[in-house]
């Protein structure tokens, strides 16, 4: 075998890889950049890669046509759209992908985000932090919050990071309600409701749907305007989700209590985004699944299906199974 990796990837699990042949680790997190397509084939072709793993690169239809001794491509995320999986399915090169690495991550990253909203964390510390705190008393009252305990959270979309971040808040004695149209079985702890429900009767609402033609501005003006004046609003997912104009406009008018966000339209976000000149938000910068863990989840889970893959196995998480037929097996 012979692996290019290009992701991060814990040390431990390229050990493992190493005992089937030739691994080549040159992580994006390093470099500080992205292969270019013509880069990248030339590489292929040239160290006769055998596996390819990928986290924020691209793989394109012309790269896959160009690598004849490519037979296995592995996306370190839970979304494959960086791959063209048409073209590697008609190469008969499996594709394989790592979901719910980062969902403990991210669900804690929202719980984070509840909290503070909830108590005002980073105005607190720039409160102190900028010897602001001049009266003792004073941030007593102008800084006092709310307690999650007690309180109702909806969330949008029971994936493994909403089943995370429900169980979570459960544990923190909060109740929980969700929409997801699509799940099965309901988890323990977590009462369904329909999203005009959700948005209504929420203390919290927490966004954690993919996006798709469906879910694209499904928070829309008419679903902000159910929310309390005293509810608080997290994004975790995809910032197309909710309609930005008029989540700026309630914002501003005070027609909800404030919001967070770790997703935007670009990342970095833009200089002139409406979001960073408002003082009921709290922003941070797409990283809800950047932690340690994370990387050594997404390592174990795809060594474990470069292993199977070697011994002629099929991936447990095989994307393209049309290609496990076009392998011969």
């Amino acid at each position: 075998m012979r692996a290019l990796i290009l992701a991060p990837f814990d040390k431990c699990h390229i050990l493992r890889l190493e005992t089937l042949g030739r691994v080549i680790h040159v992580s994006w997190t390093e470099t500080k950049t992205l292969v270019s397509p013509d880069d990248l084939a030339s590489r292929l072709i040239t160290e006769e890669i055998d596996v390819l793993v990928v986290e924020a690169d691209f793989v394109f239809d012309e790269t896959i046509k160009e690598s004849p001794s490519l037979r296995f491509i592995g996306i370190c995320r839970a979304s494959t759209n960086s791959v063209d999986i048409d073209a590697a399915t008609e190469a008969g090169i499996l594709v394989v992908n790592t979901p719910a690495r980062n969902a403990q991550a991210v669900a804690e990253h929202a719980l984070g985000l509840l909290f503070a909203l909830a108590r005002k964390i980073p105005a607190a510390h720039q409160y102190t932090s900028q010897g602001r705190w001049q009266n003792p008393t004073e941030p007593y009252l102008s800084m006092r919050g709310v307690e999650l305990g007690g309180k109702t959270l909806g969330v949008i979309g029971l994936g493994a990071i909403g089943r995370h971040l429900a169980m979570m808040c459960n544990g923190i004695g909060m109740r929980v309600v969700a929409y997801d149209p699509f799940v099965s079985p309901v988890p323990d702890g977590v009462e369904m409701s329909d999203l005009n429900d959700l948005m209504s009767q929420s203390d919290f609402v927490s966004v954690h749907v993919p996006i798709t033609s469906d879910t694209e501005r499904l928070i829309d003006r008419k679903m902000l305007a159910k929310m309390r004046p005293t509810s608080y609003l997290v994004n975790c997912s995809d910032s197309a989700v909710i309609e930005l104009e008029s989540l700026v406009d309630i914002l501003r008018n005070h027609k909800i209590a404030g919001a967070a966000f770790d997703v935007f339209e670009t990342h970095p976000v833009a200089p002139d985004n409406p979001l960073l000149s408002l003082d009921n938000v709290i922003l941070s910068p797409h990283i809800g699944g950047a932690t340690d863990e994370t990387v050594e989840r997404h390592s174990r889970m795809m060594a474990d299906d470069i292993l199977r893959f070697v011994d002629g196995q099929r991936p447990v998480n095989l994307v393209n199974s049309e290609a496990w037929t076009e392998h011969g097996n």
